[in-house]
């Protein structure tokens, strides 16, 4: 079983001020310790100009408080130097177990934090 360190960003929907209506993510990284317990990747062969690499991995984290407190915040996890969404999280304490999809596009921190 591989070993896993990196990045985990949640995302929390804050609203932009003042009052405006227009919500955003804000995201935090957080760096855990973990084992890569799934690796496979699918082609998806598509409409696209080119075909989506689909991960299809399973990632199994020593979760803190944090973690299985916001496990539902989860967007993306930071693996072999690329973003890959999470597709589900399940709460096995003192573990989660993240299952990746396809590479993340969404919003990160500007500054990346690593506590954990």
């Amino acid at each position: 079983m591989a070993r896993f360190f990196d990045a985990v960003g949640y995302g929390e929907s804050v609203e932009t001020p003042p009052a405006s209506g227009v919500w955003v993510d804000v995201v935090t990284e957080i760096s855990y310790y973990g084992d890569i317990t799934r690796k496979a990747r699918n082609l998806d062969a598509g409409e696209n100009l080119n075909d989506n690499i689909n991960a299809s991995n399973s990632i199994s984290i020593v979760a803190d408080q944090y973690a299985i407190e916001h496990f539902s915040q989860i967007k993306y996890v930071r693996w072999a130097g690329a973003l890959w969404t999470v597709t589900g999280v399940e709460v096995r304490s003192p573990r989660l177990i993240m299952n990746l999809g396809s590479v993340y596009n969404g919003p990160t921190p500007t500054t990346p934090s690593s506590v954990g």
